[in-house]
């Protein structure tokens, strides 16, 4: 029954870095690269609708932060144009309806943390003409436009060019991403935001206190713009006790975000760290995660390819055929619609 299900259902994942694995290749391999290791996982997954982060690791920052920003998305459009039959690089909700009815998966660039920007918020227009239409604007450490979730022990709000960052980015139509900004700094964007805001890969932070999480109260007020949090896949902000790393902890966090604010404001943002940085080569990670580590460790939804896990621990729990529906995909694919 599941299966059927999850082959009905718009699949759509908020949040998969690999972009960082394709870009790690010589260029003239980008194209065949995710031909043959990464498409073949996107359809086993069932996945219609994939954003495409660009994640800028430690070595390139942050003398050649803006030129590996440049790139990897030079490669999301390379890849995009030698796969044309597959995939179609999405700029637009019109353009996603289209790639969909098409049979293609529609692939949405964002920005994590933006470190090529810098404190120059008018780079976020260059950006949104090159196809960018979701951006967050800190990671886990301080940025010039604000500070990253590990770094809440200073209370700070966003500089004032993050505020600007923020104004850009409506004015663009640039979707704000939330996720990996610090607590103080989410409570900023909510009481600025005129536009829906939208966390790509977090937890709640009521059953797993990790400073990547969100509160209560901040996923009431990511739904309170018309927003979306999309629940991330990582261990570590699931649970602290690796004996209870099972797909159900994922089900536990989607349920308690839905008894917040409902099914229409929840999605899913994997973030499969572990197969990404398995299948990249230096200087992008070796220094950022060892593979093997616990943190990263998830048996049974390590890959694209396990997606049907959670539509089936999604029936196996009770929710509706129709909340599922939307929760696997069709809140990401109707939010996309209505904001690019």
């Amino acid at each position: 029954m599941f299966e059927e299900l999850h082959r009905r259902a718009v699949v759509a994942d908020a949040h998969n870095d690999l972009l960082t694995a394709v870009a790690a290749r010589p260029p003239k391999r980008w194209g065949s690269f995710f031909r043959e290791r990464w498409l073949p996982q996107l359809r086993a997954g069932g996945i219609d609708l994939q954003v495409l982060p660009v994640f800028i690791d430690a070595p390139y920052q942050p003398e050649g932060a803006l030129r590996q920003t440049l790139r990897m998305i030079e490669c999301a459009h390379v890849l995009a144009e030698e796969n044309a039959d597959r995939v179609a690089l999405c700029r637009t909700g019109a353009d996603i309806d289209a790639a969909l009815v098409q049979e293609k998966i529609a692939l949405v660039l964002a920005l994590e943390s933006a470190p090529g920007v810098g404190a120059s918020t008018e780079l976020f227009s260059t950006l949104h003409r090159l196809g960018v239409r979701i951006a967050s604007i800190a990671h886990w450490g301080r940025t010039p436009l604000a500070d990253g979730s590990r770094e809440d022990a200073t209370g700070s709000r966003l500089t004032a060019p993050g505020v600007e960052a923020v104004r850009e980015m409506e004015r663009l139509g640039i979707l704000f991403d939330i996720s990996h900004l610090g607590r103080s700094g989410v409570e900023h964007v909510l009481e600025l935001a005129t536009r829906p805001v939208i966390a790509t890969h977090s937890c709640a932070r009521a059953l797993r206190d990790h400073h990547r999480n969100l509160s209560d109260e901040q996923i009431r007020g990511v739904a309170a713009t018309g927003g979306l949090v999309s629940v991330a896949f990582v261990p570590d902000f699931l649970t602290d006790t690796q004996d209870k790393v099972h797909v159900d902890r994922i089900v536990d966090h989607i349920e308690h975000i839905v008894s917040l604010v409902g099914a229409d404001h929840v999605g899913i943002g994997p973030d499969f760290v572990r197969e990404v940085i398995a299948d990249t080569t230096p200087p992008c990670c070796e220094d950022f995660a060892d593979a093997d580590d616990p943190s990263f460790t998830f048996p049974g939804m390590e890959a694209p390819a396990d997606l049907p896990q959670l539509t089936r621990a999604l029936l196996a729990r009770g929710l509706p055929e129709g909340d599922i529906l939307k929760i696997i995909g069709g809140n990401l694919h109707a939010f996309l619609g209505a904001h690019l």
